[in-house]
């Protein structure tokens, strides 16, 4: 019996090398040596056929290998890139490192990532690695236009070998520019979906031509789906930041406001608290210089200061007054902050802060508040005021008539309680004035009698002050400017002689409306006087009328002659009792010749009669000369 032969047949050889080389992770090419060379060697059909069916085999166990192990690194790093972005807290950051990965997973030329733009309606592109053209990095696709649009659109993944020559796209003018200018060919775009909603497009593109594979196609799709998830992620935790920093700054803000209204209650509370306690506008005037910081001026509405606190200058600024009353509130002009003191729609003053043309908008509000508080105060004074006047008005009715003469002494007792000592010289003042400006002016009267220690009321319908004088006169001169301009208007003011004791008090007043009669028929409307400066002319005029009269009737017949032939009687006249009734001082105060004064003094005998040179007569035309001169001044 032979020996048996234990030595593998060449085509078990050929399969035991066949599954080594699988073994080794050989190529393609090199599985198929095994077969290559059993041929070579001269094998039986038989043995080939089975070596070839099992290099098939290996090629495909090869291939799923092959497969598994790329789908093993794609899925390692998917998972990397999950890791990556979950690590991410800026969006920037996040897309860069989606649009890296996706370049280096596809191995290609450039990868993007455009987002969606719910107001415009289209896709922008947001993040790009690899690209050059600034056009590109700058396009716009709407909804359906190119591969990016249709993505977008219909939320499924589109690929192209070639886009330029790929009609399967709605092609537009910037897209396909852009896209030359890029030089990219092959294109994939997936879309980014979080549940149903399309927020953008994943691109991979390469500068040449590429099919891209189904499994191309699932790895950016599943990488587009991380991708989603993380950049919800950073927007809703960009989101939540941007809501805590809101929280902390409606926190911040509410803290400041609570501080505020802390300072500005305090404020308000110390504010009027002083004037419940009765304090004055020089007190808050104090106060608010000393809560702002800066000099505090207060005014009534003329402009005449109130009262002023604080170091530095401040003034009354009219015009910031009129626009802080129009707008209802603070206004800053010529570094002056004015604020209108105000009681509904009447002005009652204003309050001007200086030095601090940097008000807060918190402390432009205290001042506001401030300016509140001043309306008050004034407000109160005005009461106080008005009440103080109808007591001090009802005293001057009183001392203005016949009871004064029998209550004299009780009525000197009301007085002193109002701080006037009728013990003292007073005189008796009578104004005239029209009706428009009557209120303005009574309130002004009854301002100076409060600060003159007088008396001021109505009566006869006229303004009528008792003020404390040794001089009536010159306070009428002194009074009558000042009135007409408080009031708007001329002011014509009449004075009695200085009296002493409330009884002389009602002869004063009826020399002092007297005087005034005297003065209005004189046409001296506007000005101030007394019976004193008035002279004789006043004792004359006990009643206003008659004074023309008066005049016509005396001199009538010489202002007559002197109008119809241009002469100068009246003149010569005046000039002649003037010179003590001498003619030769009459001629040379007259500049002409002696026998033509006698011949003038001639006309006028004719004219008046022979008897006018007399002591009555003469009088009688001196006092008309007088009042004719007055007249007509």
């Amino acid at each position: 019996m032979p020996a048996r032969d234990d030595r593998p047949t060449p085509a078990t050889a050929a399969l035991g090398r066949l599954f080594a080389l699988l073994a080794a992770d050989a190529s393609e090419d090199q599985l198929d040596e095994p077969a290559r060379d059993l041929a070579a060697a001269g094998a039986t059909s038989a043995d080939l056929a089975a070596v070839n069916e099992a290099t098939a085999v290996a090629r495909t166990i090869r291939r799923t290998l092959v497969q598994r192990r790329r789908r093993e690194a794609e899925l390692a790093a998917l998972f990397d890139t999950a890791g990556d972005l979950a690590a991410l807290r800026n969006l920037d950051s996040v897309l860069r490192a989606i649009v890296r990965r996706a370049k280096t997973l596809l191995n290609v030329d450039v990868s993007y990532l455009s987002l969606q733009d719910p107001a415009e309606g289209d896709t922008y592109m947001r993040v790009t690695d690899g690209s050059v053209s600034a056009k590109f990095q700058r396009l716009r696709l709407g909804m359906g236009e190119g591969l990016g649009g249709l993505v977008a659109e219909t939320a499924l993944p589109y690929a192209s070998t070639d886009y330029a020559h790929d009609t399967r796209f709605h092609h537009t003018g910037p897209i396909d520019e852009a896209v030359t200018e890029e030089g990219v060919r092959g294109i994939v775009g997936v879309p980014l979906r979080v549940g149903e909603t399309v927020i953008g497009v994943l691109f991979a593109a390469d500068r040449t031509p590429r099919d891209f594979t189904p499994d191309d196609v699932a790895m950016l799709v599943s990488l587009a789906n991380h991708a989603a998830v993380a950049i919800e992620s950073v927007r809703q935790l960009e989101e939540t930041r941007e809501t805590l920093r809101d929280l902390r700054q409606a926190a911040e803000t509410s803290a400041r406001l609570n501080s505020m209204l802390r300072r500005a209650e305090a404020a308000h509370d110390r504010l009027t608290g002083l004037v419940l306690r009765g304090g004055d506008v020089a007190d808050l005037a104090a106060e608010a210089a000393g809560l702002f910081g800066g000099p505090i001026g207060i005014y009534d509405p003329a402009g005449a200061e109130l009262a002023r606190a604080g170091e530095g200058p401040v003034r009354f600024a009219a015009n910031g007054i009129d626009d802080s009353q129009t707008g209802r509130g603070a206004v800053l002009t010529g570094g002056l902050w004015v604020c209108a003191a105000m009681a509904g729609s009447e002005r009652l003053g204003g309050i001007v802060l200086g030095g601090r043309p940097d008000l807060s908008d918190e402390d432009k509000r205290l001042f506001e508040r401030t300016a509140l508080v001043t309306a008050l105060l004034l407000l109160l004074r005005r009461s106080v005021a008005d009440a103080e006047d109808r007591v001090r008005g009802e005293l001057l009715d009183d001392l203005l008539t016949e009871s004064a003469r029998r209550s004299g002494s009780s009525l000197a007792l009301r007085a002193g309680k109002l701080d006037v000592d009728l013990h003292r010289s007073h005189a008796v003042l009578t104004i005239d004035c029209d009706a428009a400006v009557r209120p303005r002016l009574a309130s002004e009267a009854k301002r100076w009698a409060r600060t003159e220690h007088g008396l001021a009321g109505s009566r006869d319908g006229r303004p009528v002050l008792v003020l404390p004088t040794e001089d009536p006169g010159a306070l009428a001169v002194r009074l009558a400017p000042w009135f007409g301009r408080a009031a708007g208007g001329p002011v014509t003011v009449a004075a009695s002689a200085a009296v002493t004791g409330p009884d002389r008090l009602p002869d004063a007043y009826d020399q002092a409306a007297r005087c005034l009669e005297a003065m209005l028929t004189l046409g001296r409307k506007g000005q101030g006087g007394s019976m004193e400066q008035l002279g004789f002319v006043g004792l004359l005029l006990g009643e206003a009328d008659g004074v023309t009269a008066f005049v016509r009737r005396t001199l009538g017949p010489v202002l007559d002659y002197d109008g119809k032939r241009g002469t100068d009687l009246i003149g010569t006249l005046e000039t002649y009792f003037a010179c003590g009734r001498n003619l030769a001082k009459t001629k040379t105060a007259l500049r002409v010749h002696v026998n033509t004064v006698s011949q003038r003094l001639e006309r006028i005998a004719a004219v008046l009669g022979d008897d006018w040179a007399g002591p009555e007569r003469s009088l009688e035309i001196q006092l008309a000369l007088r009042l004719h001169r007055l007249a007509a001044r």
